[in-house]
């Protein structure tokens, strides 16, 4: 079976052509960060205008690269949620077209689901059931994955995600957008001993997050900060990363402790850190788990996670009608399979 998948689920567009027996045979991403820095963030309004540029042009690209023809394709995947309405409604409606113009099934994913999957492209890739951390921007979640569709949420940020922690706190230290992958830059050239901030909700049982606190005892921090050097914003930027990463790993111990999975999955825009993919594999390493992560090109957003995870489902048996709609808002324990 040979799916085109389709991402767009807020700045960036993403397409890839997988499949079944021969895996990924192409794929791009179209990042709008250069559209969105000079307002800090991004503008929903102008992210669906991109994407309604950008999508057909490059899906044709990548049905080239892929030396496809639209008559090999046997099923259209695209990110049905969660995320920005109007950006979902570009993939949703380009999806459900070409499925129809093509007469073949159409499937909308999960955007959670599909980073849930993503190191599945990877070799070795995990096998089911596993643990999963997902730590995209917006979400903070730690996931048992049964099978297909069968995921339970075992613990979430109650407040800010991490990837949000990161970049609101990129913002307070006066650093550039995307403020995340910034703040990691710099937090390279800091010194671990010269600041130590708390690690949120790991002294109480559970499994949640939160690192609303945490953000608020950087700025505290800063503001006081009489004559602030670089080396003083390198150190504050190197005492949050370790207490973020020391927070996910701990509650990641707990949650392996309690369920018994033998794999941890780390998916999600902070997945591609370093720091916390070295923090992990030596936690992993010393309980006797397996780890796994996605290639850091697949732990932001893109079309291939889409596109595997629309392979499993169509092949299941899962398809909708052509009408279509987005979802954003949209739980992952509500996902439903049928």
């Amino acid at each position: 079976m040979r799916v085109l998948g389709i991402e767009t689920s807020c700045d960036e567009t993403g397409v890839a052509v997988y499949d079944s027996e021969q895996g990924l045979l192409g794929h791009a991403v179209y990042s709008q960060i250069e559209l969105h820095a000079q307002y800090g963030g991004v503008v929903p309004e102008l992210a669906s205008r991109d994407h309604i540029r950008k999508l057909i042009p490059l899906i044709k690209t990548v049905l080239n690269e892929s030396h496809t023809q639209a008559t090999e394709i046997n099923g259209v995947a695209y990110t049905a949620g969660p995320g920005l309405i109007g950006a979902l409604l570009v993939g949703a409606a380009v999806g459900k077209s070409l499925a129809w113009a093509w007469q073949v099934p159409a499937v909308g994913i999960h955007h959670m689901e599909g980073h849930l999957l993503a190191a599945m492209l990877e070799q070795p890739a995990p096998t089911f059931p596993f643990l999963a951390l997902l730590v995209s921007g917006g979400h903070t979640q730690l996931v048992e994955v049964a099978a297909l569709g069968q995921y339970t949420v075992l613990g979430e940020s109650v407040d800010d995600a991490a990837g949000e922690a990161f970049d609101k706190t990129a913002k307070i230290l006066g650093l550039g957008y995307p403020g995340g992958p910034a703040l990691a830059r710099l937090a390279e050239q800091g010194y671990a001993d010269k600041f130590n901030f708390p690690r949120p909700m790991t002294q109480r049982p559970g499994l949640d997050f939160s690192f609303s606190g945490l953000k608020t005892c950087v700025l505290t921090t800063w503001q006081a900060q009489t004559d602030p050097t670089e080396q003083t914003r390198a150190d504050i930027a190197r005492a949050f990363e370790e207490a973020v990463i020391d927070t996910l790993a701990i509650k990641c111990r707990r949650a392996l402790q309690q369920t018994g999975l033998k794999s941890l999955v780390v998916a999600g825009g902070v997945g591609a850190n370093q720091r916390l993919r070295q923090r992990l594999l030596q936690l992993t390493k010393e309980i006797g788990v397996a780890v796994y992560y996605p290639r850091p090109l697949f732990c932001t957003d893109n079309g291939a996670m889409i596109a595997y995870a629309g392979a499993l489902h169509l092949a299941a048996g899962h398809q909708e009608s052509l009408a279509f709609s987005a979802l954003p808002r949209w739980p992952l324990n509500q996902l439903s399979i049928t």
